[in-house]
C-alpha cells in the first residue's frame, strides 16, 4: 500500500470512532430525552432545566403548565425545558455512596494491615 491509501484508512478508522464514542451516544440521548418529554402527562412531578419542580396540570403538544406549591403558583413552560421526571436531587443513589464509602474504607484496612505486620516484626 502507498502512503495515501494508507491516510485515507486512517481517516476512515478516525472517523468511524468519532461516530461510535461521541455522536451515536449523543443521539441515543437525545431520543430518550425526547420520549421521556412526549410522555409527561398531568398529574406527573417534573423538573425543569432551571431547577423549578412542579406538578403537571395541563398538557398541550408544546407546553405544560405545571403548579409549583401548595399556594397554587401555575408556570406555563415548553417542555423543551423539561429536565427529568420526578424530582432531581443533588444527592447520589444508594448504591453509588455505598460504593464510594467501601473505597474510602479499603485504603484505611491495607494500613492497618501494613501496621500490624509491621508491630509483629
Amino acid at each position: 500500500m502507498d502512503s495515501n491509501s494508507y491516510s485515507i484508512i486512517m481517516l476512515v478508522v478516525m472517523l468511524a470512532i468519532f461516530y461510535f464514542l461521541l455522536i451515536r451516544p449523543e443521539n441515543k440521548r437525545k431520543k430518550k430525552a425526547e420520549a421521556m418529554r412526549e410522555s409527561i402527562k398531568k398529574g406527573d412531578t417534573v423538573t425543569t432545566i432551571g431547577g423549578i419542580v412542579g406538578r403537571v396540570v395541563h398538557a398541550n403538544k408544546d407546553t405544560l403548565i405545571i403548579e409549583t406549591s401548595e399556594d397554587r403558583v401555575r408556570v406555563e413552560v415548553t417542555r423543551w425545558a423539561i429536565s427529568t421526571t420526578g424530582v432531581q436531587t443533588g444527592e447520589q443513589p444508594a448504591e453509588e455512596k455505598a460504593d464510594k464509602k467501601k473505597q474510602k474504607e479499603e485504603p484505611a484496612a491495607v494500613e492497618e494491615k501494613t501496621e500490624a505486620s509491621a508491630e509483629e516484626k
